[in-house]
């Protein structure tokens, strides 16, 4: 026997004592290997997708913490692809029963496909069935492709790379597959060096506002420190940065800004948006 069977068992039991999904006999599932989902590029991914989403999505009150969860329903997807791509479709706005997901979420999908020009021949690494599943590996896939088309100059981590299982359940016990799978694309080790880490802000705010206050006096001090020259003095972080939109370009063309931020989120005096720019010039120049 493949000794790498119990471990593969052990693998399954634990993936099913941890998650409220299960799989039937004779159903073929994927699902990502335990140990990676501690994988800190799949980490990264996952807390950027998260990220693009909000910022994409925050005029409509819409905050997403976790993408399987989340998004199963349709209602992200909805309104993603109305802002992205401008896509109106007559489907209800919060579908309750099952049925009622599916129908919408595969319309939703069809409506996806069409947009990145792509067809159920093509192998697709997402389905409606899936997705509803709440099928992480099917949800990071189509993301991903979404990003892609709508954003193409888009940063997203490259290199991230999960194993994945392969399971089906017959009369004779569980059958397992390992499969190595990438979810972004691939890149050489100059590529990769560039690819951005957890620059930790989103975990700054979990910690409370006494935390994030020491953190808005070192910005500001950084930032009065390098305006001093030019006669500016900042008091307020929040509503004394202007030109906000000409400042984000010139950013992304000096590979600073890491992270999607919304100009409008500084406007809007979004105080995570803002210490997330300053500290992206302050990772960069502290030393100089």
């Amino acid at each position: 026997m493949d000794s790498s069977i119990p471990n593969l068992v052990t693998a399954y039991e634990e993936f099913k004592s941890s998650t409220e999904i299960d799989i039937a006999p004779g159903e073929r599932r994927k699902i990502i290997h335990p140990s990676s989902m501690k994988n800190s590029k799949l980490e990264e991914l996952i807390t950027f997708l998260i990220d693009w989403i909000n910022a994409t999505l925050k005029q409509d009150h819409i905050v997403v913490q976790s993408l399987e969860e989340d998004l199963y329903d349709g209602l992200v997807l909805h309104h993603l692809l109305a802002h992205l791509g401008n896509i109106k479709l007559h489907v209800e706005e919060i579908a309750l029963s099952i049925n009622a997901q599916k129908q919408k979420l595969n319309i939703i999908l069809d409506a996806a496909n069409q947009l990145l020009q792509v067809t159920e021949d093509d192998n697709l690494n997402w389905s409606t069935e899936l997705i509803h599943k709440k099928d992480l590996i099917s949800t990071l896939h189509l993301l991903v492709a979404i990003a892609k088309h709508f954003k193409p100059d888009i940063r997203l981590p490259q290199n991230v790379c999960v194993e994945t299982l392969i399971l089906e359940i017959d009369k004779t016990g569980i059958k397992t597959v390992k499969h190595l799978e990438y979810i972004t694309e691939e890149s050489d080790d100059t590529e990769q060096k560039q690819i951005p880490e957890a620059d930790g802000i989103n975990d700054l705010f979990k910690l409370g506002p006494d935390k994030v206050k020491i953190v808005q006096q070192a910005m500001l001090h950084f930032t009065n420190k390098h305006l001093g020259g030019l006669g500016v003095v900042v008091k307020d972080l929040s509503t004394q940065l202007h030109n906000v939109t000409f400042v984000l370009e010139l950013l992304k063309e000096r590979g600073l800004l890491k992270y999607p931020v919304n100009p409008e989120d500084i406007v809007n005096l979004d105080s995570k948006a803002t210490i997330r720019i300053l500290h992206c010039m302050f990772a960069k120049y502290k030393d100089k």
